[in-house]
This record gives C-alpha cells, sequence and structure tokens, in this order.
C-alpha cells in the first residue's frame, strides 16, 4: 500500500497513530478500568490494577504496533518520516530546543515520582478484621452441627435405623454411585470413620448410645463440610486451610491462611459466620486495604451448608473458635 492509504486519515501516519494508541491504552487500563469498577461493584473506592497487567497490555499493544508498522516498506517509511523530518530540522530550530527541555525534565520526574518515599496517612483505619457493621447479636452465634441437640440425635438414631439418612444436595450423586456399588452395605459406611463404625455396631446390635449417635451425627456433618469446603474454598484456601490453593497466587493479597494463629482464633464464631455469609462486598470501608474477593456465599449456600463450611475450616486448620466475652 502508498502513503493513500485509504485505511488512514490524510495527515495521520502511522507514527502518530502508533503514539495515540499506546496513550489511549494506558488512559483506559490505568484510569478508565479503575474508575468503571466503583460503578460495577458499588464500593466506595476503585479496584487498582496491578502494574502486572498494565505491562502486560502494554506489551501486547507494543507488539501488535510493530507487527502493524513493519508489514510492509512503505509502513515502515511512513513510520520514520516524522523523526526524519525532526532531525533534520524541517520543524524549526524551536522544537529541538524544546526536546531538550521537555524530554531530560519528563525523565528526571519519572525518576524522582519513582524513588522519592510517599509518606501518606492511611486514608481509613486499616483492621485485620473489620467489624463495624458486624451486628452485636451474632456475637454469641454458636455452631448448630457441632453440639446438635437431644431431638437432633434422635431423628438421626431413627434415620439411621431406617437406612434413610439424608446428606447435602451436593454429595446426592457420589453417594449414589458408593451405594450401587455397596448395595448391601449402610450408607453412613461410606464416611469410614472411627465414630460412625462405633455408631453402626451399636446400631446393629439395637444398644444405640446417645452419646454415641451424638459423635456419629458430628462426623457426618463434619463429613458435609469437608466436601462443601472441597467445592467451594479449596481453590482459595487450599486442601488444609493454608491458602496455598490453586487460584492463591491470582490475587493482589493472597487467602487467609486458617493455621495461623492470628486468623481464626482470635475471631468469635459468629464473626466467622457472617464473614463467610457477605464475603468481600459485606466488608465495611475500614476493609481497605484488607480488600477480600470472597464472594457472597449467601447468594449460593443455605445457612446449613455455611455452618457446616466453617465446621471443616476449624477442623481443618486444627483450630477452635474464641470464647465471646460474656462467656
Amino acid at each position: 500500500m502508498s502513503e493513500k492509504d485509504p485505511q488512514l486519515k490524510p495527515g495521520f501516519n502511522r507514527f502518530w497513530m502508533a503514539i495515540v494508541t499506546i496513550l489511549a491504552v494506558l488512559v483506559f487500563v490505568e484510569w478508565i478500568v479503575p474508575a468503571a469498577s466503583r460503578g460495577i461493584t458499588g464500593l466506595p473506592f476503585p479496584l487498582t490494577v496491578p502494574r502486572t497487567l498494565l505491562l502486560i497490555y502494554m506489551v501486547l499493544t507494543l507488539i501488535a504496533l510493530f507487527l502493524f508498522i513493519t508489514f510492509s516498506d512503505e509502513y515502515l517509511d511512513e513510520f520514520w518520516q516524522p523523526l526524519k523530518r525532526f532531525l533534520r530540522g524541517d520543524f524549526g530550530t524551536g522544537s529541538h530546543t524544546a526536546a531538550l527541555v521537555i524530554v531530560p525534565l519528563l525523565v528526571a520526574w519519572w525518576v524522582f515520582d519513582l524513588k522519592m518515599p510517599q509518606l501518606e496517612p492511611p486514608l481509613a483505619l486499616r483492621i485485620q478484621h473489620p467489624s463495624s457493621n458486624f451486628p452485636k447479636s451474632s456475637e454469641d452465634l454458636k455452631n448448630p452441627y457441632t453440639e446438635p441437640s437431644e431431638n437432633d440425635v434422635k431423628a438421626f438414631i431413627q434415620e439411621a435405623k431406617a437406612g434413610q439418612v439424608g446428606f447435602i444436595p451436593q454429595l446426592t450423586t457420589d453417594l449414589e454411585s458408593w451405594r450401587d456399588m455397596n448395595p448391601d452395605s449402610h450408607i453412613l459406611e461410606a464416611i469410614n470413620t472411627g465414630p460412625i463404625r462405633e455408631f453402626l455396631v451399636d446400631l446393629e446390635d439395637g444398644n444405640v448410645d446417645q452419646e454415641s449417635a451424638k459423635l456419629a451425627l458430628v462426623e457426618k456433618n463434619l463429613f458435609e463440610g469437608r466436601a462443601l469446603y472441597a467445592m467451594n474454598c479449596r481453590a482459595c484456601h487450599g486442601d488444609s486451610a493454608f491458602g496455598d490453593g490453586p487460584m492463591a497466587d491470582g490475587f493482589k493479597l493472597r487467602p487467609i491462611n486458617f493455621t495461623d494463629n492470628g486468623t481464626l482464633e482470635t475471631i468469635v464464631e459468629g464473626y466467622t459466620f457472617w464473614r463467610v455469609t457477605n464475603g468481600g462486598p459485606g466488608l465495611p470501608t475500614e476493609a481497605t486495604p484488607w480488600d477480600s474477593a470472597m464472594p457472597e456465599w449467601k447468594l449460593s449456600l443455605t445457612e446449613e451448608q455455611r455452618w457446616k463450611i466453617i465446621m471443616a475450616e476449624y477442623d481443618l486448620a486444627q483450630k477452635t473458635p474464641r470464647i465471646p466475652e460474656a462467656h
């Protein structure tokens, strides 16, 4: 193609097109995306774009422009034309003087801004467990599935005797497959832990102890909680709750490590339930910069399922919740 390429406006050659494209991408990623994030998320602050992501976009833009400009000799000649004219002095001596002043000033400003320590006061209080909108009524909440009531235990015994123990819907397919392979076994044998085996022995002997039934029910709840944790939480928090799941490195702030002594053990169980329920969008303003990417699990998990996940989290981390101050 010649300089009369119909795809380009007259007087707007490839050099200036490259400059405008680079500036447009920089402005879009650096300023427009964070500004748009406020309207999308409804948060009172914009979501920052990681420097690595900005670098990736700029590198891809430069590669695309390089391929386009070097597509033909005509394109490359057109790109170099403004630079050649500038060096020949076609724009006058004033352009050279301006370049000699502006370019060093821009480099000096960039180096100064890069190296100068930024001493700025925090915009808001920064705390690890933000709780200004945590309802006080939730402080005394206890997980009903770690200490099942007497009625729940009795109902569990009757279900076990009838072979009709109910499980969460997420386990239906796997348990049906297990039942097909073990048609003569009790459904609780799929769990295969000490308390469950002891309970099934008592059940077969017709001498069910209330305490052993309670331990078996807790084990069944924990089994469901671990399954729910694996389905919904493992990707970020990891198999052992270390915060090292396969998606952990993709977040600006890594998922919390539940085994750390400063996490689960420092908060009451009601707060854990509130955090899991409301996720990152439910955090108050002072959560910044501890913003969480955790979704609002109340939108996809029932209250029972959330409590059972919390039960599994404490068990995997080998931690116990903090006792409320009132106790």
